[in-house]
């Protein structure tokens, strides 16, 4: 079952990270300074567009190969909150919020619970323990 579990959290880290990863590409591919002025529109800093973006493109490919999954996905639930009662709250669920919230649920998933299997954190943190038992 332990595998199984695994796998699974794998797959759903995955495809947050690629998700996350490419609507923050789609931010500066669009041109950024059209984020900025949405920001704006909404009443929001523009320049908060850069770091939601950064956020977004960096973070999710840190996601996708397991570096900092915890700490990353944390952010990114934090920018789904925000997409969610800033923008979208008002569209209601359906053709609104419901990919945004589902968006959270697997960040808040891979936060609460991070997803070990094919990720560096796991090579990083075998190799501390490596380093610590020869220590002792």
């Amino acid at each position: 079952m332990k595998n199984k579990l695994a796998w699974s959290t794998l797959i759903l880290r995955v495809v947050l990270g690629i998700t996350f990863f490419l609507h923050g590409l789609d931010k500066f591919s669009a041109g950024i300074g059209n984020t900025v002025r949405w920001f704006e529109s909404i009443g929001l800093p523009g320049s908060l567009a850069y770091a939601v973006a950064v956020i977004e493109l960096v973070g999710g490919l840190l996601v996708v190969v397991g570096l900092g999954s915890k700490i990353v996905s944390a952010l990114l639930a934090v920018i789904m909150l925000g997409a969610i009662f800033t923008a979208k709250l008002s569209m209601g669920f359906l053709n609104g919020y419901e990919f945004d919230i589902a968006l959270l649920a697997m960040a808040v998933f891979i936060a609460v619970n991070g997803s070990q299997m094919l990720a560096i954190d796991s090579v990083i943190k075998g190799k501390k323990e490596q380093n610590h038992s020869q220590a002792a």
